[in-house]
């Protein structure tokens, strides 16, 4: 019987580094220092929502440039370049090689800078396409389409030129999130904009790219850190193969359908709605078989959360992975929709996955990679821990108000009795809980971001980290 690929198979001999990780280095560095910059954002978007004349006669600070420049610079200037970061580091232990081309990684990682920064400069000049999640300008669009494709040559390229051939789970999801990216960014970027293309079927073709832009973009990336890292961080073996097999491919068959639970009571077929709401509840599938491998995984390992900043971080990932994605089929329910579809519900929702699911798994990427690439130890375990439980304090702060709030918002919503402002005013305790929040979670990027840069800056003057020794199927 055929050996399952584990991470058992250490690639790389005992002392032995083969790896350059320039690539990895260039794009993590920078993505922890967009991360701060979309916090500085989203801080002066929750105090609009508080106080909505704040900064309101400075156009470039107005909420219609300010929101676009978050949700894009939180999407591809932070957790996308994390998790390709993340890829470069992955894919050639993984493979037992080198990354395919480190020169044309290090190209990838300059033309992402320059996208970031023309994303930046065109959003906050007020030239967008006005579609969600597909706001950047077509120019700057047709790079990301490069960039990605330079991208997926190269992990592809390693894959190809693999020692092992047999496959570990991390390896197959990445590889799906180069393929569904492709198919879903032209979509959500381009074919909107086709001719014919608009009213209802624009806006259809538009939750399709924005909904699986979480779903076969950033989930299937977050789930090849997971299962890479968590096995990792916990020096243990997966604990199912099969069960891993189980959530990737159901997660491919299932979520290109649910979109469509977005335009639930809306001027969309019946049977549209109807479908995007059964494939919804299927997602209960991958989750349960994701979160299980997890969760079973660490059995007897639970003792290293006390210590173990990294699987803090993947380990409280997992809880709101499933958190989420019990929301989301629920949300797609008719008489759920009915209420809290276009509330504040929804925002709580979007933020516990990019925010609370990926961008913790991400973290936890970065604090295991970083020092091991500069071949350090990281500069401060404490401020990792403070970075932890301002992230997870806020975070909860956060998306309980939301969701909370939400529920309540569209309650007021069906009583036609209740005057539309008034249900803006009764929200405004929810935005204050929602800018207090973001303070907290703010604190923890910075402490985040300081201790990421000081242990790069710092390499070469503390004690080289041991390697990890390869765990046993």
């Amino acid at each position: 019987m055929a050996v399952q690929p584990t991470l058992a198979s250490a690639p790389v001999a005992a002392g032995q580094d083969i790896h350059q990780d320039t690539t990895v280095k260039m794009f993590l560095l920078g993505a922890v220092g967009y991360f701060a910059i979309v916090g500085v954002i989203a801080l002066i978007i929750a105090a609009k929502f508080v106080w909505p004349e704040f900064l309101g006669t400075i156009s470039y600070f107005t909420y219609g440039r300010m929101r676009p420049l978050h949700v894009n610079g939180m999407l591809f200037g932070w957790l996308l370049a994390a998790d390709m970061g993340l890829a470069y580091y992955i894919v050639p232990r993984l493979c037992g090689v080198r990354l395919w081309s480190e020169k044309l990684g290090v190209a990838t990682s300059i033309l992402w800078n320059i996208i970031i920064v023309s994303a930046i400069v065109s959003l906050l000049g007020g030239y967008q396409k006005g579609l969600e999640y597909a706001d950047l300008p077509t120019p700057v669009a047709v790079l990301v389409v490069i960039a990605w494709v330079m991208f997926g040559v190269n992990i592809f390229g390693t894959i190809a030129t693999r020692k092992y051939q047999q496959m570990y789970v991390s390896t197959w999801y990445l590889m799906g999130t180069i393929l569904w990216t492709a198919f879903v960014y032209l979509t959500g970027n381009f074919a909107t904009l086709l001719p014919g293309i608009t009213g209802v079927n624009q806006a259809n073709l538009t939750w399709m790219y924005t909904h699986n832009a979480v779903g076969l973009i950033f989930t299937p990336a977050g789930l090849a850190v997971a299962y890479y890292f968590i096995p990792r961080a916990s020096n243990t073996p997966l604990f199912s193969h099969k069960l891993s097999m189980i959530g990737f491919w159901s997660l491919a068959f299932v979520y290109v359908w649910t979109g469509a639970h977005h335009m639930i009571h809306g001027p969309i077929s019946q049977w549209l709605q109807t479908i995007s709401i059964v494939f919804s509840v299927m997602l209960l599938i991958p989750v349960w078989a994701v979160v299980y491998n997890f969760i079973a995984t660490m059995k007897g390992q639970w003792h290293q959360l006390g210590d173990n900043v990294s699987l803090k971080f993947l380990m409280s990932g997992t809880v709101f992975y499933l958190l989420t994605c019990f929301q989301g089929p629920m949300h797609s329910l008719r008489s759920v929709n009915a209420i809290v579809s276009k509330t504040d519900w929804i925002p709580g929702h979007a933020h516990m996955a990019v925010l609370g699911t990926f961008s913790f798994m991400a973290m936890a990427g970065v604090y295991y990679v970083i020092p091991r690439v500069f071949k350090t130890t990281l500069h401060s375990e404490t401020l990792a821990n403070w970075s932890f439980w301002l992230f997870l304090i806020g975070g909860l702060g956060m998306f309980t108000a939301l969701w909370l709030g939400g529920f309540w918002q569209g309650w007021q919503w069906n009583n036609p009795a209740i005057p539309f402002i008034d249900t803006v005013v009764a929200l405004k305790p929810v935005w204050m809980v929602r800018f207090l929040s973001g303070i907290m979670i703010f604190g923890g990027i910075v402490l985040f971001m300081f201790n990421i840069i000081s242990t790069a800056i710092g390499a070469g003057q503390r004690q080289a980290i041991p390697q990890p020794v390869a765990v046993k199927a």
